[in-house]
Parts: structure tokens; sequence; C-alpha cells
């Protein structure tokens, strides 16, 4: 791997680039199983960026199956044997059937999710998820689209099923998918109601998992997906 300077552009994006250049480095052969991957520093220096975007990059690899960290030694190149990574590249989020797809695999996840978070979730986990639906309306009542808030409260059902896999996952479509779509649900403030018909999904789903009720919780969870599918081709709108 070269060690010149290749200064990537500054953006929103900058850990995911980082991230794709590695993989190329990965996948070209010039980064070999069990080799060690430049530190932090060397990496901040090669590609002018932060050593918490190098952070960020590197952990983003190893939940792809690429990277193995070992504590005290640094990131190792996984051994092909040890690859089981699942890929989900996403390049055109106007195709209706991709988002359709999309909203298909997010429906699975999550709606499952809150069931579980109906029948698991302790006293703290509802305050928790009480206080993120609070901040959605403070930020509604602000004119802010909330969308901070609104990740906060889909996380926080998702934690509250006790299941790191489910977080683990989350986390994984979070990077993939959501970015986009949080960026597109900005647009959400300009169109006059929409944000408080969002809140009362939210407020459905919130009542159904206080509730303790599994099979609510989750038809309120698909209907927000539904719907929030619906209004994807009003987000994508200029």
């Amino acid at each position: 791997m070269s060690r010149s300077q290749d200064i990537i552009g500054r953006g929103p994006s900058l850990a995911d680039v980082l991230a794709q250049r590695l993989r190329e480095e990965i996948s070209s052969g010039r980064l070999r199983p069990g080799e060690r991957l430049p530190t932090e520093l060397q990496l901040a220096g090669t590609y002018g960026v932060s050593r918490p975007i190098v952070r960020e990059a590197v952990g983003r690899l190893k939940h792809d199956g690429l990277v193995l960290t070992r504590q005290g030694a640094g990131a190792f190149v996984a051994e092909p044997s040890a690859i089981s990574s699942f890929r989900l590249d996403i390049s055109d989020f106007s195709n209706k059937d991709e988002m359709r797809n999309i909203v298909e695999l997010l429906m699975a996840v999550e709606s499952r999710a809150t069931a579980y978070a109906a029948v698991r979730r302790s006293d703290e986990d509802l305050t928790h998820i009480q206080a993120q639906l609070d901040a959605m309306q403070a930020a509604i009542d602000r004119g802010d689209p909330g969308v901070d808030e609104d990740v906060a409260f889909h996380r926080a059902i998702v934690e509250a099923t006790g299941n790191p896999f489910f977080r683990d996952l989350s986390d994984f479509l979070d990077r993939r998918v959501r970015t986009f779509i949080r960026a597109a649900r900005s647009n959400t403030a300009r169109m006059q109601g929409l944000t408080q018909a969002v809140q009362r999904e939210h407020q459905a789903i919130f009542d159904a998992v206080a509730g303790g009720d599994p099979d609510k919780a989750q038809a309120a969870a698909e209907t927000h997906l539904k719907n929030a599918a619906a209004r994807l081709t009003l987000y994508l709108q200029p």
C-alpha cells in the first residue's frame, strides 16, 4: 500500500469513502489476508483525515468481516475463510423496485424488533423511548425536521430488545441505507402537516410498546415503514 499522500475530499461520507479505499486495497491484494493494516496515525497521514475518521472506517470493515482486530496488536485483514460479510450497496434510491426491496428488509428487521421490545422492555427502556419521542415533538414544535431525534427513537426501541445482534444489524442498515433516507427526510419540514403525521405513527408504536402488546407493536412499525416508503417519493423531489 502506497504511503504517498492521497487526500480524500471533505464531505459527509468521509468514513465511507475511506472504508471503500481500504476495501479496494484488500480486494486488489495490495493488503493481503493476515497482513496488519497501517496504524491509525499512518492511515490518517496517508489519506489526510483525522484518527476518529480512520477508526470509524476500520469499524465498517470490521462489521463487513473484512478486518479483524486484536487487542493491543491492531487491525488485520481477515483470512478468506473467516469472511462472512453481507454487502448492501445501494446505487439508485429513485429505483422503485430497489426501494421496495429495501423497505421489505427494514420491515422484516424493525417490525420484529419492535414486537420483541414490547415484551422485553424494562421501565428504564420505556423511559428512554419516551424521552426520544418527546424530543421529536420538541423538534417539530421548533420547526426542525427532527431527523436525529427520529433515529434515536428507533435506536432506543432496538436497544429495548436486549438482543445485541438486532443492534448490530440495525447499525449496519443505518450506515448503508438510512444515511440517505435521513438526509432526504430533511425535506419533510417544508411539507405542511407531514412531520406531525409521522409523529402520530411514532406515538402508535410507543403506545403498543408501553402496553406490552407485541402484535400491535409489530403492526404499528409495519404501518410506519409502509407509509415511510410512500413518503419517500415526496422526500426525493427537489
